[in-house]
Formats: C-alpha cells, sequence, structure tokens
C-alpha cells in the first residue's frame, strides 16, 4: 500500500506559472507584477511559491498580510522587495524597518512613529501610502492621503517608495464603480504631480481589474486569486487561469452497514438502504468544513461518492455503496481532478456561501503541502548577504 499523508494538497507550480503568463499577456507584456503571498500564499505556501517564482524571474516583488509573513520570508532568504499590505501594529515596526520591509501607511501619527524608529536604528524605511478611493477600509481619503504623502517626503529617514489604493468591486467584469475607483486614484496621482516631487510607483489593480483591463495597471498591478487560480470568474482571460491546488485524503476505514443506520454525531444522516461507509481522516480542523455535511460529494475512483452525516474536527464519511472495488487507502480529491469528473474551488465556495479565498486560506496545517517541481533553494551566501531589491526601477514602470 502507497504510504500517503492523512491529507495533502498538491500544488502545481507550473500552473501557477501558466496562470502568470496569463496575466502578463493581459498588461500587454509588461512583468511590473507583485505576486500576493498573502495567508500563506492563500493557502498553497508562501515560500516555495516565492521561491519558484523568483528562480523564473516572473514577479518581482511580493505583498503579504503581516510582518510575521514578511519576516518569515525573510528568515528563508527571501530577499526581493516585500510590502506588508495592511496596517502595522506598533510593536512590528522595529523588525520591519530592520529587515528592510515596506509598509503602507495610513496617517500622520505612523509616519512620524516610523520616521523615529528608522533614525534610531540608522536605516532608512521604505513606504507606501495607501489612498481611500471607495474601499473603506484603510487609508485615509484624497486630501488627506496628500498631507501623509508630503509628510513622508518631509521626514528624513523614509522613502515614499509607492502610493496605492484597493478596489473594492472587481468580483464581477466591469463593475462601474471600479472605474470610479481608478478615476479618483488618477485624479489623486496628478495632485501629486502637481506638487513637482519624485513620483512614487502607483498600484490599484488586483487579480479581476487586471484581467478586466490593463489600464488599470499604473505602474505596477497586485494579483493573488487569479495566480492560483482560484477567481470565481470564468470571463475573459479568467478562462485561460488553471486551478493551481488540489486537495486530496484517503480512504481510512470501511464498514457495511444495514438500512436505519445513523452517520457521524446528531444523527444527521439515516441510511436509507445497506450500504458501505467509508471513513476519510479529514474535518473541518483541516479546512473540509463542517457546512458541507450532507450536501457535498468526494472523488473516488473518478466517481462522485455523496458526504453524509455531520462533517467532525477530524473525519468526516462518504457513501460509496454504488462504487465498486473501493478499499483502505484509496485516494479521494476533495478539490481537483479524478477522471472525468472535477471539483473546483469556486464550487465548493457556493455551496458554502463563502469566497473562494476562504476555501483555501483555511486548509489547516496538518495538511501537507506537496509542491511540484520542488523549487530550488537559494545557496546559502546569497541568501545571508545578498540585499533587498528595489520594489521597481524608475525606467521600468509601465503607464497607464
Amino acid at each position: 500500500m502507497k504510504k500517503r499523508p492523512r491529507a495533502w494538497a498538491e500544488i502545481d507550480l507550473d500552473r501557477l506559472s501558466g496562470n502568470l503568463a496569463v496575466i502578463r499577456q493581459s498588461l500587454g507584456g509588461s512583468d511590473a507584477l507583485m505576486l500576493v503571498l498573502k495567508a500563506d500564499a492563500y493557502g498553497h505556501g508562501a515560500l516555495a511559491v516565492a521561491r519558484h517564482v523568483l528562480a523564473r524571474g516572473e514577479a518581482r516583488a511580493f505583498g503579504v498580510g503581516d510582518s510575521r509573513e514578511a519576516l518569515a520570508l525573510r528568515n528563508a532568504g527571501i530577499d526581493a522587495p516585500l510590502l506588508v499590505l495592511g496596517a502595522i501594529v506598533d510593536g512590528e515596526m522595529r523588525e520591519v524597518v530592520r529587515h528592510d520591509v515596506a509598509v503602507c501607511v495610513h496617517s500622520l501619527e505612523r509616519v512620524r512613529m516610523l520616521d523615529d524608529e528608522a533614525r534610531r536604528q540608522g536605516r532608512r524605511c521604505r513606504v507606501h501610502v495607501m489612498v481611500d478611493t471607495g474601499m473603506g477600509r484603510l487609508g485615509p481619503f484624497a486630501d488627506r492621503a496628500i498631507e501623509v504623502a508630503e509628510a513622508v517626503l518631509a521626514a528624513d529617514n523614509l522613502d515614499l517608495e509607492g502610493v496605492a489604493t484597493h478596489l473594492s468591486s472587481t468580483s464581477e467584469r466591469g463593475d462601474p464603480f471600479t472605474a470610479q475607483q481608478i478615476t479618483r486614484f488618477g485624479e489623486f496621482r496628478e495632485r501629486l504631480r502637481r506638487r513637482d516631487v519624485p513620483m512614487p510607483v502607483f498600484h490599484a489593480a488586483n487579480s479581476g481589474a487586471v484581467l478586466d483591463s490593463g489600464a488599470a495597471g499604473f505602474d505596477m498591478v497586485r494579483v493573488g486569486a487569479a495566480a492560483y487560480g482560484i477567481l470565481a470568474r470564468t470571463d475573459g482571460a479568467a478562462s485561460k487561469l488553471e486551478p493551481v491546488l488540489s486537495l486530496k485524503t484517503q480512504v481510512i476505514y470501511l464498514k457495511d452497514v444495514p438500512t436505519g443506520t445513523p452517520i457521524s454525531y446528531g444523527r444527521m444522516h439515516v441510511t436509507s438502504d445497506k450500504t458501505r461507509i467509508a471513513t476519510l481522516p479529514i474535518g473541518y480542523n483541516d479546512g473540509f468544513r463542517f457546512g458541507l455535511s450532507n450536501q457535498w460529494s468526494v472523488l473516488v475512483k473518478g466517481r462522485r461518492a455523496p458526504v453524509v452525516g455531520a462533517v467532525s474536527m477530524d473525519y468526516c464519511m462518504i457513501d460509496v455503496g454504488a462504487i465498486p472495488g473501493v478499499e483502505a487507502g484509496d485516494e479521494c480529491t476533495l478539490i481537483g481532478r479524478d477522471g472525468d469528473e472535477r471539483i473546483t474551488v469556486p464550487e465548493m465556495a457556493s455551496a458554502l456561501g463563502t469566497v473562494p479565498y476562504e476555501v483555501t486560506c483555511g486548509l489547516g496545517q496538518r495538511v501537507v503541502r506537496q509542491h511540484r517541481p520542488r523549487p530550488a533553494r537559494p545557496a546559502l551566501a546569497d541568501a545571508l548577504h545578498e540585499p533587498p531589491g528595489q520594489l521597481v526601477r524608475p525606467e521600468e514602470l509601465t503607464t497607464d
């Protein structure tokens, strides 16, 4: 019997490369692309993904969700430009400055505190001003953002590397509110340009905006979901994206049961006929959510087997009575393809009433990530001594 983990995710990095090629084509061939590695690369394994794309020159910078994600990459030898896309708390400032991690700023107070920390360390800190053009989450509106940008420019120890906004409505193609946000951001850029200051890198477009139009790109784009092939959209260029992740487990136990047998907690399912029940060692602690109880299927031998009863923390059960020849140790596919059948992340998300990103981000630590091909590790000397690069060189910037 082939030895397998309890549950594992197969990460096809060649598909990731293919998706990035589709994205660059949408940008007219530009490679001014920041790959977003938030939440362990949306559950795909941030370090392996970073090493893969750096080895192939497929991204020039990475966006992360918080300082811990950035520092984990730095400690593993990733020397590419890193940007914390959200907010940092006070206790994180010392390490992001020390390890040359760029941060987004949202207030004059944060500018002052970062400048003070950089001064204490005798270093410079790269910052991006976040402008709220309609997301309503982080960043001041335009008038206040101009003040924040000017404060960064006036600071002795800060470099205004970028200006960013976040588009809120790109899940559907051609949403008019996205056009409004892009217009507002363009107007902000013109206001800053009129102040006769060195122009930073402007970036707004996320995955949906990139696939709609390269004109939303400004100087750089930030892509996450599209790169991993988990967008719910299938229109236009999105139809060319391939899912990078498959989720699998194995049959750990089989039992023939008579009619009227209750299955799992709360007797949520009672068999209507004699059948065969297979137990799988995966549950909601692994990211196979309770909401899939009694309403989902798993692929076994190229056929769909219904999930029966309540999904528990560590296990779920499927009915394989209609699938001949199932044995303990057989592979089961929860996300991915088996023969002619396929289960997608957006399909599972729809059943759960959530977004696709929550499905892959929610995969638990017990799920073993298996990356193919295996990404190359950087040489130790390079990891220890090569300084982080710039986000983009001004002469290489694209324009919208």
